[in-house]
């Protein structure tokens, strides 16, 4: 992280603490932004991240002036986060209208699990037995929730299954962001990803020839308020907290957003989790999370034997 932690006043710990839970919250929402939108899954994506451009155009554009040197370095990692994060939010809208919220919304957030094993694939590091197990668990009870799902219904299954597609292209943004943000501040950053997944929502609205107009009103209050809050108001809290934070304890934070997502689920869309679905979830968010902490294990040991 880069201004986050040089600020000139040490960030309040009640501030630190309200943003992280502020943008869980924000974040938890999407899905049913999604569903209340009751629109394709690229057009809500497309209203999303427009309206998040927009609204950040003018803090980006005060923010920039004379700051970051490394603009053209971090651009170029910027605009393929930007692509990647396009691709996972249009998988994921569209897999939560196929079927309900709650299993494609957790199966699109294992990107930690597929951030670890593509470091010990592409860097062929080798990693403790704790990393194997959370792989076992996440990926078993991903199995489980795709096998349930495509015994009750083809289209279920299909959207669980763009769900987990998701989480592949979330860990491409993750990678991409954490190299980006070594030359960005986090607003900086944010907005030109934001562009660029814009740009790439175009083109995916123009091939699927899906209208942009003629919804219902409530239709559009959710487009507006998945752009603002979950958008502009999650990420930006997320990204405030996440400076000042270790990531021992934004992590397993970082999971409860599927979770309440579940929770929420029942009163907001009367979508009740079954005990399988519960237990498996558990599996699925156990599993990453021993991951993501083996993966820090590994990645600070490293970091110590470097003289």
């Amino acid at each position: 992280m880069l201004e986050e932690k040089s600020g000139v006043f040490p960030a309040s710990r009640f501030l630190i603490y309200l943003s992280l839970a502020v943008g869980v919250l924000a974040l938890s929402m999407a899905a049913f932004f999604v569903r209340w939108a009751n629109a394709p899954g690229i057009i809500t994506s497309f209203y999303r991240m427009a309206i998040a451009t927009v609204l950040m155009a003018l803090p980006f554009s005060k923010g920039i002036r004379g700051k970051n040197s490394n603009l053209k370095k971090g651009a170029i990692f910027a605009v393929l986060g930007g692509v990647a994060f396009a691709f996972d939010l249009g998988l994921w809208t569209t897999g939560v209208m196929m079927g309900e919220v709650v299993n494609p919304t957790l199966l699109a957030n294992t990107a930690p699990l597929w951030v670890g094993l593509g470091t010990v694939l592409i860097f062929k590091r080798r990693l403790k037995f704790q990393f194997w197990l959370g792989v076992l668990l996440a990926l078993g009870g991903a199995a489980f929730l795709l096998g349930v799902d495509i015994s009750r219904s083809s289209s279920i299954g299909l959207g669980s299954l763009l769900g987990l597609l998701a989480g592949l292209f979330y860990a491409a943004y993750w990678l991409l962001t954490q190299k980006g943000r070594e030359y960005l501040d986090s607003l900086t950053y944010f907005w030109i990803a934001a562009i660029s997944s814009t740009a790439v929502l175009t083109v995916g609205v123009v091939l699927s020839g899906e209208p942009l107009l003629g919804y219902p009103f409530q239709s559009y209050l959710a487009f507006f308020g998945f752009g603002l809050i979950t958008q502009v108001v999650g990420w930006m809290s997320l990204n405030y907290a996440l400076g000042h934070v270790p990531a021992s304890l934004a992590s397993p934070t970082l999971l409860g957003q599927p979770l309440l997502t579940g929770i929420l689920a029942w009163p907001l869309l009367g979508e009740a989790l079954s005990l399988k679905q519960v237990l498996a979830g558990i599996s699925v968010l156990i599993g990453i999370y021993i991951v993501h902490r083996s993966h820090q294990e590994n990645q600070g040991a490293k970091r110590e034997e470097i003289p």
